[in-house]
């Protein structure tokens, strides 16, 4: 998986070398913004440079799903019907491929061409492999165009006879549509054409495709190609044609080129104008500057290399690209390694690029043939892509299998050599420029030119919020399946990234599918289910019992902006504590700093997540996470919540300084609840409420039953026992005031306060806020079933429970994701479960 850093881009970008284009006609440098591939031994293209970088080769003996090679095999001379090569580049699994993820049925991937499932898949990589979502380019002028020249597997099917062939077979088996099927599937609007030059398609599609961005017919294009042999009398007929090396190797400019060894895959890149690309941010491999294109129109044969026409397809190029032939460091070659073809690409080659050269820094060139093998139609999405890996890395892989110079090629005299070791660039203080060749039997050639990505004046992103460097980064993973979920997890091991970089990259350049995990480490990973497609959240401020000593002291000190936001909760809880928030996040025992610091670290993990564009629908609170709740929601200001949150604590309204709180509650129900019902008559309040007893849950029954106007501008708790007869009915009407009137509610479930009193002296002043969260937790009479062994009152676990119940209830109702700021509520529903099992 590519990890590109977050970046913005000020001020013009400039391609690094600088050379006079005006004259150049239509001069539009195209940017190189993402890669797929698929390769013998090499399933993407991380896998792939590894494999040049190593000096890897992905050539094996025929594999038997295919076809018996000890049937077809004669060694020396191959007879009618047979080949002289054991050998190929090879991909695994090659019939593999997920149909319900494309919306193709069981029955019309029969007869699918596994090029065509091929393209698909390529064509869905290199977007996420350049952060771009593919339902971002639904509906724009993105072309599409894929060399092909191979179709296999319309040969097996017509080996099985006309019943074989159903009515998905006529669009299955067109290698014409094989550009189509993926324009149609992602929703493309731009040319969708197959291109079939031989075995220069591919790197002819890629031209096709930068004369149509320079031209505005499109404004992005998918150019690549694919070529799969499938079966074996398409290497029957190379190998009666001469083409194939007995020996199963490219020996590209070495003596012993006798022949090509054929290889398998497919490969895209994702092309945007260079000024566009910048102006949107994407991530830039490199720069393809120029190409051209040619045919060699009368040389000595059809199927002959014209050294004369591949000199002139090399100065069109060039010219197109406004750069001197000589300041080019690498040409990837065709290369295949015949005793023909490469003495005729390398003079052509000396003659355009050699002359001028100085003697002592000869051109180097090499042939990703050498690693996988010939791939015909396709090979020129093998030679780019390797070039452009070079490019990026600042490093030339080594080209194999070369030991001793062809003696038809001048090496010298051209100053040319090929390129023996993996290392580093001829002149890699100057501007990095290379070449691509690749040429078609019927003498189609074509050349492109690649240049290192500019270096424009560029920044960090100033985003909201730095990525946060932690132990434990969430890493989201989705897929259509759980296997694909699992595929998906199983790809990021081992990953050598930023843990950060990596989390930011799923999150915003992967494609969000319905079944869903998240690896925080390799061996803790959640799964889950994407349950409706609103996107809203609810936040949850649980009760005490989610500290520990030192809690959110690493998170200080990794991200500046929760910092930020403890250091204004210190702030706000210094005018009514004895202490340093910072210093007391290890002295946890005391109650009067245990909850205020629950309340700061709730308060700012909340921010956090708002920080990083997560916004609540619905705020709830339990026990003393009821005034961060109220906070977040809106409700209370943090100096007001800190004020409450501190003031009851340590001198709780209605009692004197150091009294206790009693035990038994209920008596100051009937007392008060007239006093209250009255207070809040036709008045802006804060409604809170009692855990035991239900003082304003009764005084706002009352008024809600006397249709008294009240005006509520907030709820910090609806009690949490509500008397049996009137929970239901109050919970109807508070619903209805919360859901059509607006009001907001951050429910709570405040405990210990009996009397008035001071109490709402804390408030004075006190002018509601507009809410931004509001929700509704309604706990009617319930319990639920006692374990084994429980007897008399509820205990802590089933208290918890019903308060989870709760929480799923409403989220349920009202939100589609549930985030705690704490631990016990998902451990009490952990638990719970765990129990009782069926019984639940």
């Amino acid at each position: 998986m590519l990890v590109w850093p977050r970046r913005e881009v000020t001020g013009p970008v400039r391609t690094p070398i600088e050379k006079n284009t005006e004259d150049v006609p239509n001069f539009t440098p195209i940017a190189v913004i993402g890669i797929s591939c698929r390769l013998p031994r090499a399933n993407d293209p991380e896998e792939f440079w590894q494999l040049l970088r190593s000096g890897g080769s992905g050539i094996r003996e025929v594999p038997g799903e295919r076809w018996n090679v000890d049937k077809y095999f004669d060694a020396g001379e191959p007879g009618p019907g047979r080949v002289n090569s054991r050998s190929g580049g090879f991909l695994d699994n090659v019939a593999g491929f997920d149909a319900g993820f494309f919306g193709i049925s069981p029955r019309e991937a029969a007869t699918l061409d596994l090029q065509q499932r091929l393209v698909l898949e390529l064509g869905w990589e290199a977007l996420e492999n350049a952060g771009t979502l593919p339902a971002t380019v639904r509906g724009t002028r993105t072309g599409v165009f894929v060399g092909a020249t191979a179709g296999d597997y319309a040969g097996l099917i017509d080996q099985q006879g006309a019943h074989a062939y159903t009515r998905h077979a006529m669009i299955g088996l067109n290698r014409g549509l094989l550009a189509n099927r993926l324009s149609y599937f992602l929703g493309l609007r731009g040319p969708s054409l197959t291109v079939d030059t031989a075995q220069s398609s591919a790197l002819a599609a890629v031209h096709l495709a930068c004369e149509s961005l320079r031209h505005g017919e499109s404004s992005l294009a998918l150019a690549g190609g694919v070529n799969l042999n499938l079966a074996p009398h398409s290497t029957v007929a190379a190998a009666q044609f001469g083409a194939l090396s007995p020996d199963g190797r490219c020996y590209t400019f070495d003596a012993r080129a006798n022949g090509y060894v054929r290889g398998e895959g497919g490969g895209f890149v994702l092309l945007k104008p260079l000024a566009a690309a910048v102006a949107d941010g994407d991530p830039v491999y490199c720069v393809i500057r120029g190409s051209a294109l040619n045919n060699d129109g009368g040389g000595p044969g059809l199927t002959a290399p014209h050294q004369a026409a591949q000199e002139e397809v090399l100065l069109l190029a060039y010219a197109a690209a406004g750069v001197d032939p000589a300041a080019v460091q690498y040409v990837e070659l065709h290369g295949t390694g015949t005793r023909l073809g490469d003495p005729i690409e390398a003079a052509a080659l000396g003659a355009v690029l050699g002359a001028g050269r100085d003697p002592g820094m000869p051109l180097a060139v090499g042939s990703a043939k050498t690693n996988v093998g010939h791939l015909e139609g396709a090979a020129g999405i093998v030679g780019l892509p390797k070039t452009v890996l070079a490019v990026r890395h600042r490093e030339v892989p080594a080209s194999l299998n070369f030991v001793t110079p062809n003696p038809a090629i001048a090496f010298d005299e051209l100053r040319l050599r090929v390129q023996q070791e993996a290392g580093p660039w001829p002149r890699p203080e100057l501007p990095l420029l290379a070449g691509v060749n690749s040429f078609g039997m019927g003498g189609t050639n074509c050349h492109v030119i690649v240049e290192q990505a500019p270096e424009p004046p560029a920044v960090p992103v100033e985003a909201s919020v730095p990525l946060v460097a932690s132990d434990l980064v969430p890493w989201v993973v989705s897929g259509k399946s759980p296997g694909a979920v699992e595929a998906g997890l199983a790809a990021l091991d081992g990953l050598d990234a930023d843990p950060g970089e990596v989390a930011w990259s799923l999150a915003t350049a992967r494609t969000r599918f319905d079944h869903r995990a998240v690896r925080l480490a390799p061996d803790l990973v959640v799964h889950g289910q994407k349950v409706s497609s609103d996107g809203r959240v609810v936040f949850v401020f649980p009760g005490q019992g989610s500290q520990w000593a030192g809690m959110a002291e690493d998170l200080m000190a990794r991200s500046p902006r929760f910092r930020e936001h403890m250091t204004e909760c210190e702030a706000a809880l210094a005018p009514f504590t004895g202490w340093r928030l910072s210093e007391v996040l290890r002295d946890l025992d005391r109650v009067d700093v245990v909850q205020p610091a629950l309340f700061a670290v709730m308060v700012s993990l909340a921010k956090l997540w708002q920080d990083h564009g997560v916004r609540p629908a619905a705020v709830i609170g339990h026990s003393q996470g009821e005034i961060a709740a109220a906070h977040v929601a809106g409700i209370l200001s943090l100096s007001d919540a800190a004020r409450l949150r501190s003031a009851w604590l340590i001198n709780p309204p209605g009692f004197a300084d150091g009294e206790s709180l009693p035990a038994g509650l209920d008596a100051a129900v009937d007392v008060h609840a007239d006093a209250v019902a009255e207070h809040v008559r036709g008045r802006p309040v804060v409604l809170v409420g009692y855990s035991s007893g239900g003082l304003l849950a009764h005084a706002v029954t009352r008024c809600l039953e006397d249709r008294v106007d009240v005006q509520v501008a907030g709820l910090v708790l609806l009690d949490t026992y509500l008397p049996g007869d009137l929970s239901e009915s109050m919970a109807r009407s508070l619903h209805e005031e919360v859901f059509e009137r607006g009001t907001g509610f951050a429910a709570t479930d405040f405990a210990g306060l009996t009397a008035m009193g001071r109490y709402l002296d804390l408030f004075a002043g006190w002018q509601p806020a507009p809410v931004n969260a509001p929700t509704l937790i309604v706990r009617p009479e319930r319990r639920v079933p006692a374990l084994p062994g429980d007897q008399g009152d509820e205990t802590p676990w089933q208290a918890r429970w019903n308060l989870a119940h709760d929480l799923l209830t409403v989220a349920g109702d009202h939100c589609t994701m549930v985030t705690e700021f704490g631990a016990d509520t998902g451990r009490a529903v952990h638990d719970w479960l765990r129990a009782v099992g069926d019984q639940s």
